[in-house]
């Protein structure tokens, strides 16, 4: 799918928030309200709906980790990928690295998606008592979302 027509997909989503809010209806899947990106494999989609909600996240930061190994391309993964891919010689650059903001931004991106394989990948990967509620999966899928729309706005395709 081109870039245009996601942004245009995206933006059509988000238009009644800038006209008429529309109540939220009680049919209306969690990833709508949520916004969860839409390129997320089905699984996550179904693991969620099985109420599956630690593997859920886990398939969630595995895509994220592939995407980010596809548009760094090396064969590291998790941690090391993040602060490599991100790292002092970035090998996906988020932004023009021009000032200080900009390598700030790098900088905090870099820990966002490290933190995420650290914090949420890997404890859903090697702990198999944990189990999360819906809550907190929607909030891991969300922040899964957020990268991978980050990594999109630089202009590196997570489809």
């Amino acid at each position: 799918m081109s870039r245009t027509i996601r942004y245009f997909e995206r933006t059509v989503r988000n238009a009644f928030r800038f006209t008429e809010q529309r109540p939220i209806s009680p049919v209306d899947h969690p990833f709508e309200v949520r916004d969860i990106h839409p390129s997320l494999p089905s699984k996550v989609n179904e693991l969620f709906d099985d109420a599956h909600y630690r593997q859920a996240t886990f398939e969630a930061c595995l895509y994220l980790d592939s995407m980010v190994k596809k548009h760094a391309q090396i064969e590291e993964t998790g941690k090391d990928l993040m602060m490599k891919a991100f790292g002092r010689n970035p090998l996906i650059t988020l932004n023009p690295l021009a000032n200080r903001s900009d390598r700030n931004e790098q900088d905090g991106y870099k820990f966002l998606f490290a933190g995420t394989m650290i914090a949420i990948r890997n404890p859903r990967g090697h702990e198999h008592s944990l189990e999360d509620d819906i809550g907190s999966c929607l909030d891991h899928l969300s922040l899964v979302s957020h990268l991978l729309r980050r990594l999109e706005q630089a202009g590196y395709p997570c489809s």
